[in-house]
């Protein structure tokens, strides 16, 4: 795995969240363009959507070195960590950061587990895993995908769900792990890969809950926001990806982050499968100012996560080495946007 190629900056987590941030946004820029398109342009990405679609909606090569400079936890000064690479049942390789929170803390057995978006690759979230571990002082697994990084294959709907299972699978077998909590938190095309995974497999009980931010209906529904003149030919897209159908049959407590300024997924999306939702606790949390990518800088974004977790899953201290247990707290940021600003200026 490739490290980083830049000095690390000072160690400031949100700093280290802008910039994540900055580098995601430029994507988003990319996969707007078709939107802004003049028709006939539009028109040649019309006739792209079918035969080359798994490369429009997989950009695992955006931004450019994705596939070879993958941050590491200890570039974020993130200390007790794993790399990881995991086999699946149809012969890929994934790779994967297992990242511990404080030993003896209240969510020690509580892990939370990442999908991201359709761009970049799990280095670039570890900045989102820092503060995860700032405000709630959990554990926290980011895999990925097949294509994506380091990871071997090809990416492509079943190929990603057989990916999540493979993630949870792991963490179910693994020793460390199998009396865990899990949370499924997915962000975007990584909330339709969330939503499929709880639903298939929550019956266990030990996935306590679901967070979604700025996720879709269907690829399908999202098409005519992304090349409005593709709008009739949306029923050629083969890569489904129809949350809007399973969302009703996750029966766990699910938060709902939506960035109402969002360019990429409409708002609207959200709160369809908001409605949709039969979850026995469900939660809905705008977000006034983000936009797809910028959610994540939004006041209240990692404080609804924290409360949120603190409801589903409340923790308790492990007992077993007791002299190891200190006094933990796990502070939220304020104002992770007058941080922001601070840091920028």
């Amino acid at each position: 795995m490739s490290s980083p190629t830049v000095t690390p900056p000072a160690p400031d987590g949100n700093s280290f969240l802008v910039q994540t941030v900055s580098l995601l946004s430029s994507v988003a820029s990319y996969l707007r363009l078709p939107a802004i398109a003049t028709t006939g342009v539009a028109a040649i990405l019309t006739g792209l959507l079918y035969f080359k679609q798994k490369a429009l909606i997989y950009p695992s090569h955006m931004p450019p070195g994705s596939r070879t400079d993958i941050p590491r936890p200890s570039f974020y000064r993130i200390k007790d960590y794993e790399e990881l690479i995991i086999p699946t049942k149809d012969g890929e390789k994934l790779s994967a950061f297992y990242i511990r929170g404080p030993k003896g803390g209240p969510n020690s057995k509580v892990t939370v587990i990442m999908f991201h978006g359709n761009a970049g690759n799990i280095g670039h979230r570890l900045p989102i895993a820092r503060m995860l571990l700032q405000a709630v002082g959990c554990n926290v697994f980011m895999l990925e995908y097949r294509g994506y990084g380091i990871s071997t294959g090809t990416p492509d709907e079943a190929g990603l769900n057989i990916d999540a299972q493979t993630a949870l699978d792991y963490l179910r077998d693994r020793a460390e792990t199998r009396d865990h909590k899990y949370l499924v938190y997915g962000q975007s095309l990584g909330g339709a890969v969330s939503v499929k995974l709880v639903s298939k497999n929550q019956g266990r009980g030990d996935i306590v809950g679901l967070i979604l931010e700025n996720t879709f209906l269907s690829m399908r529904k999202l098409i005519p926001s992304i090349i409005p003149p593709a709008r009739f030919l949306a029923a050629l897209c083969h890569q489904v990806w129809a949350t809007d159908t399973l969302i009703g049959n996750v029966k766990v407590p699910t938060l709902f982050l939506s960035g109402l300024q969002d360019e990429i997924v409409p708002p609207t999306h959200m709160k369809q499968l908001y409605d949709l939702s039969n979850a026995p606790v469900k939660i809905w949390h705008p977000l006034p100012n983000g936009d797809h990518n910028s959610s994540v800088l939004e006041e209240g974004y990692f404080e609804g996560i924290a409360e949120f977790i603190q409801r589903v899953a409340p923790g308790t201290p492990e007992t077993e080495d007791k002299e190891d247990i200190r006094p933990i707290s796990y502070p939220v940021p304020n104002s992770l946007l007058w941080l922001a600003r601070k840091t920028s200026s």
